[in-house]
């Protein structure tokens, strides 16, 4: 990523500044148009000092993607113990709510990078972030041990999180969409919650039906005869 590590507190404040100019050039040029000029003239910089941080624009790109991962934590951890204490239909519209509200920020600017990283399907999570999202499910299913029943929670969980997060900043990189911004969380948030439930109700269902008396025949035993 960057070419030598900032240790004095002029050179990271250079590396914010170009990582800022990054996301500026983004929205003012796309993707593909982005150069390290572009960046370096956006910082106040020439572009020989852009290289003494940087050795490309991929790797401003990689900063940017590092900055943007670590708002997204910082999201997820505040809101976790708020998040493991709701319902999960609460949950779930919380979470996309703020979601939404961080990508909004600045203008758009980091909904803008998460559309570019979708152009370059990029589509998984950062490690950090779906460390962290593994994170609030086990911290939500010991808040709600009832769930802990259901044995393919996690590939469940992270379809739901992958896709609900996938879907979002599609919906809102779309100039015109077609649905509401709460109807899509109220969507996917019923979607999550009618899963447990029907799962839950199921398990419940064959726990009552292996703890009643079988049929006498099927279990092998004969009916007592009758005395005359």
């Amino acid at each position: 990523m960057a070419q030598r590590k900032p240790r004095q507190t002029r050179s990271k404040a250079t590396v914010e500044a170009i990582v800022e100019a990054g996301f500026i050039a983004l929205e003012r040029h796309g993707l593909s148009g982005t150069t390290t000029r572009h960046i370096a003239e956006i910082a106040g910089l020439g572009v020989g000092s852009l290289y003494e941080y940087f050795a490309n624009k991929e790797a401003v790109y990689a900063a940017m993607n590092a900055h943007f991962t670590a708002e997204v934590v910082a999201m997820i951890r505040e809101l976790t113990p708020t998040l493991v204490r709701s319902d999960i239909r609460t949950m779930v519209k919380t979470l996309l709510a703020s979601f939404r509200d961080l990508l909004n920020r600045d203008e758009g600017r980091y909904l803008r990078f998460a559309g570019f990283a979708l152009q370059r399907h990029q589509h998984r999570h950062p490690e950090p972030v779906q460390r962290l999202l593994n994170e609030l499910v086990m911290q939500y299913v010991m808040h709600n041990p009832q769930l802990a029943r259901l044995r393919n929670l996690p590939a469940i969980s992270y379809i739901l999180i992958t896709g609900g997060i996938f879907t979002m900043i599609r919906h809102l990189a779309e100039p015109h969409p077609s649905i509401r911004f709460e109807d899509l969380a109220q969507g996917l948030a019923d979607m999550a919650a009618s899963y447990m439930e029907v799962e839950l109700g199921r398990l419940d269902s064959a726990a009552v039906a292996t703890a009643m008396p079988g049929d006498q025949s099927s279990s092998g035993l004969a009916s007592p005869s009758r005395q005359p």
